[in-house]
């Protein structure tokens, strides 16, 4: 009896230790790439004041598309971060690349929290801004490579699960940017925030990071990236010989990337053309991150189980059909219980199309070019299709008047991720 108890304690003890070490890579993965996201949601949350505070013009929407395009210039630099932080570390090793980034985010962060506006040091204010998107941009371009890296090569056998974080977290960091622009919209005045409410959640992001660096310093690296072939310069080899893995995986995230925008500028769209308080803006994007939060690690499950491309293929389809529906109803019945409705539609299908994303793209690269092939596939698709949304949504519902603009936006990159999809299943086998 004696013996049964300790074998069962031993496996419980085992299994609790297991277990803890599970919650410690996905925590410390995944928690710059959510600072990175909480401090874009932020930032595109308070594009209005921001744009007041530091691109004032006599223009109000000029002052916002100034705001905004420096929010996509920053995207520029990710494919050049990609690329250098994403070799580091198919070369040196993820936990180092992982270190590097966490650094850079937080340095950038630092940047927007402190930066004094435009009435108090004139042109070095925007400057200021671009310089500290540029910091974080080049930290993002390398984050996700070598975070989702690190997560499939732990645990193989469940990709498709543990590799989900990296989206959910996303959810997360909306959650909370979107809970700050509620909180601080409501309980304090215009004058109030553009003095010093907006740089709150910053402040906050910044306090995050030293919890993430310290979590990244205290995990291993993986045993397959240890274990496998070194190359002597992994970008050579990415493009000799996985051009087409770059390709697909270009196609693959270009509809999650708009979908992810597209939410991000649903406040600004709430207020500026639909004529909604701010508070039901953040209210309902509160929602739409809820949903990404909580349902994305699910879907990650059943992509482990019933194949990753079937499920997207199938979110696919539904994003074609109705996001045009949803916008038409939205834009002629602009209410609170319809925004939040539209946002919870929209996450539930992101959720069914990323949540077996980042292990897709992992799984059409070798181990040594595998942080670069997906950072720079995943950064480019973001730079050219995410970066320039709220900007290019913007221009174009002012330049045609028409507030359906979103949908035609998405309608073209679901019909362009579909057909990336069906090439992946063709040319790499994978259901």
């Amino acid at each position: 009896m004696s013996d049964t108890y300790k074998m069962e304690s031993t496996t419980a003890s085992t299994k609790k230790l297991a277990d803890k070490k599970l919650l410690k890579l996905i925590v410390a993965s995944s928690i710059s790439n959510a600072l990175e996201w909480f401090d874009l949601i932020v930032y595109a949350f308070f594009a209005r004041t921001i744009s007041k505070l530091f691109f004032p013009t006599d223009n109000e929407t000029l002052s916002l598309m100034l705001a905004l395009f420096t929010f996509a210039m920053s995207y520029l630099i990710r494919p050049i971060g990609a690329i250098v932080i994403g070799s580091y570390a198919d070369k040196i090793g993820r936990k180092a690349a992982m270190l590097l980034t966490i650094w850079l985010m937080m340095a950038g962060t630092f940047l927007i929290a402190a930066m004094p506006t435009y009435e108090t040091i004139g042109l070095l204010a925007p400057l200021g801004i671009l310089l500290a998107r540029l910091l974080q941009g080049f930290s993002a371009g390398g984050e996700f490579g070598s975070a989702t890296a690190m997560l499939v090569e732990h645990h193989p056998e469940r990709k498709g699960f543990i590799s989900s974080f990296m989206f959910a977290s996303q959810g997360l960091s909306g959650l909370l940017g979107a809970g700050f622009g509620l909180l601080l919209t409501t309980t304090l005045t215009t004058d109030q925030l553009e003095s010093w409410g907006w740089r709150i959640p910053f402040i906050f992001g910044l306090l995050i990071g030293p919890v993430g660096l310290y979590i990244r310093r205290h995990i291993e690296e993986t045993g397959e990236f240890t274990e496998s072939k070194e190359e002597k310069v992994p970008l050579v080899e990415l493009f000799a010989n996985n051009k087409l893995g770059i390709l697909f995986n270009i196609g693959a995230m270009i509809l999650s990337t708009s979908v992810t925008y597209s939410i991000i500028f649903m406040p600004t769209y709430a207020t500026k053309y639909l004529g909604l308080s701010n508070s039901i803006g953040y209210g309902g994007t509160l929602i739409s991150y809820t949903v990404l939060m909580l349902l994305t690690p699910f879907v990650g499950i059943l992509s482990d189980r019933i194949g990753r491309t079937r499920l997207m293929i199938g979110a696919g389809v539904l994003f074609f059909i109705t996001v045009w529906p949803a916008f038409f109803i939205l834009s002629h019945h602009p209410t609170l219980i319809m925004l939040a409705s539209v946002l919870f539609w929209l996450s539930v299908l992101k959720s069914m199309y990323f949540g077996g994303l980042p292990a897709l793209m992992s799984e059409m690269f070798p181990t040594r070019v595998r942080a670069t092939g997906m950072a720079l596939s995943y950064n480019i698709s973001t730079t050219l299709f995410g970066s320039f949304t709220p900007f290019l949504l913007v221009w174009t519902i002012s330049a045609t008047g028409d507030q359906l603009a979103p949908s035609y936006y998405l309608l073209l990159t679901s019909l362009i991720s579909l057909l990336a999809l069906f090439g992946i299943r063709r040319h790499f086998k994978i259901n």
